[in-house]
């Protein structure tokens, strides 16, 4: 493959990953106004994430591996289709079946993007910086959400018809990269077996098995926060934080989104149990700033924590992904991303349905205190099991 293609190809489905889950969290912004004007409570609020996180599961179990038999470019493709397909839907929300059905489309399509366009990032990625593949796979879906919601709350803000222009700039992004999809080199050649592969199952590569309980503390801890964020963030801008603007919702769910991209790069200094120790220990401390902030009603200490945090997430996020795929053939990559994405929308799913239920009783702050309490055992079973590929693979021979 000559460097042009590979580069097409790196920076094709680097956007496909991105515009996907920047897609999802257009509605994020919006959510402050559908309470309003469609009365929806924190609990349906709450579920509509359920329902994207369960989609976005389902996708995973069932096609994850699909792209292995039929090729990345047309899964990446489908993904891109069902995110402009969800914009459509959610052009006209008219209550809580509109806005879920809308992001149980989303959920698909990221579902998908997750291991398919993970997936055709790897295979294009040039061989140096080594850190450059993890760190966008990693870090790009957090980088889509940033954009995507940042983005609409700037175009609700203001831009003409606030609750349709969102999804229609989205909806264009997504086709126009639909169209350098095409344009790009397929990595996966087509063989048998792509109806078997629609069967459930979920399998890593032998040597990356012992590696696996420790990354997956790591990525129930770190996307239960995300998935926070996605359910309360424009709730804790109003009622907490005492801000009603849009853009002001984006920016709170964004500040702990972004700045994963960074965490990324500073990862992969160091080894990826490294990393992994490192950040866990970093995580814990900024989800207790967090909470401390949200108690105190700071919104700058809480935007400063929330940075922080994201920055934590992106290394220890980095680090995981790092060690799953450290001996991962080609062939494998599409599956080892269907268990990690699978783990992650798992550990965003389940704390966001407890956390939902909790939400009727309980404030806000005791809700994040939950989640301190997650983030305090991930990093302890980091500390005391986290352990180098390298050693794992050695041993395992």
């Amino acid at each position: 493959m000559s460097d042009t293609s590979r580069w097409l190809g790196f920076w094709a489905a680097s956007l496909s990953l991105i515009l996907v889950f920047a897609a999802s969290a257009t509605p994020i912004p919006l959510y402050a106004i559908y309470r309003a004007t469609e009365g929806l409570t924190y609990a349906e609020l709450s579920l509509t994430a359920v329902f994207y996180f369960i989609s976005a599961i389902i996708a995973l179990l069932s096609c994850g591996r699909l792209s292995n038999h039929v090729g990345r470019r047309p899964v990446v493709a489908l993904a891109l289709l069902l995110a402009a397909l969800a914009c459509g839907v959610l052009l006209e929300v008219s209550g809580v079946v509109s806005l879920i059905l809308g992001r149980v489309l989303q959920g698909f399509s990221c579902g998908l993007a997750s291991s398919a366009a993970a997936a055709f990032v790897t295979d294009n990625a040039p061989r140096r910086p080594g850190w450059l593949a993890p760190a966008v796979t990693s870090t790009g879906t957090m980088i889509g959400l940033t954009l995507g919601a940042v983005a609409s709350g700037a175009l609700v803000e203001h831009a003409p018809l606030p609750r349709m222009m969102p999804y229609l700039v989205i909806t264009v992004a997504l086709l126009l990269c639909l169209l350098l999809v095409w344009r790009s080199r397929e990595t996966s050649p087509r063989h048998a077996g792509a109806l078997a592969s629609l069967r459930p199952r979920l399998a890593l590569p032998q040597a990356s098995r012992p590696l696996y309980p420790v990354a997956c503390c790591i990525f129930i801890a770190t996307w239960a926060l995300g998935g926070f964020f996605q359910a309360f963030g424009p709730s804790l801008s109003t009622d907490q934080l005492g801000s009603s603007s849009a853009l002001v919702a984006a920016v709170v769910f964004a500040s702990y989104m972004a700045p994963s991209a960074l965490g990324g790069p500073l990862g992969g200094r160091l080894s990826p149990h490294g990393a992994q120790r490192l950040g866990s220990v970093a995580f814990v401390v900024c989800v207790a700033g967090l909470l401390a902030s949200l108690t105190a009603g700071t919104i700058g200490l809480f935007l400063l924590a929330s940075a922080c945090a994201g920055i934590a997430q992106g290394m220890v996020l980095s680090g995981s992904i790092r060690a799953l795929l450290a001996n991962a053939e080609p062939s494998e990559r599409a599956g080892v991303f269907s268990v990690i994405f699978t783990t992650c929308y798992c550990g965003a799913a389940i704390p966001s349905l407890i956390a939902g239920q909790a939400a009727r009783e309980l404030s806000l702050p005791q809700v994040l205190g939950g989640y301190l309490a997650l983030a305090v055992i991930a990093c302890l079973v980091t500390l005391i099991a986290a352990r180098d590929p390298a050693r794992v693979t050695a041993s395992a021979r």
